[in-house]
């Protein structure tokens, strides 16, 4: 193997933005901030979710982020800044440097991803089950 993840992750994290979870906590519900959340939707449903998040599903990230994929979401032409988390950083920091390489440049991710932030008892929603 030429790379481990975790030699991924920490080159990913020597390229972008982290936030701690009380730096993420200050900009939660400000204009222009998107929190998304690139967890499994199965994780939503199990752990809950930051209230107001963006959720996309890390396996589509990069088709929404992109303008000239059928799957494009407008929501990421929007000028925001984009506060990326997953369940523990990982995930999040890959894709933070993924869609930075994109041209998606106002993005950053949460050091220690959902469970700091759900550790620091910060707000927590259930996930609202689709019938």
């Amino acid at each position: 193997m030429k790379k481990t993840v975790k030699q991924m992750v920490a080159a990913a994290n020597e390229r972008i933005e982290t936030l701690s979870v009380e730096e993420a906590k200050a900009l939660h519900g400000q204009e222009k901030i998107t929190f998304v959340d690139i967890r499994d939707v199965r994780e939503l449903e199990r752990e809950g979710q930051v209230p107001g998040a963006l959720h996309a599903p890390r396996g589509m990230l990069e088709f929404w982020v992109d303008p000239e994929s059928p799957y494009h979401k407008e929501i990421f032409a929007s000028g925001n800044k984009f506060v990326f988390f997953c369940a523990a950083g990982w995930r999040s920091a890959l894709a933070t440097d993924t869609v930075r390489d994109m041209g998606l440049e106002n993005v950053c991710h949460i050091d220690g991803g959902f469970g700091a932030w759900k550790a620091a008892e910060y707000p927590v929603e259930e996930r609202a089950k689709k019938s």
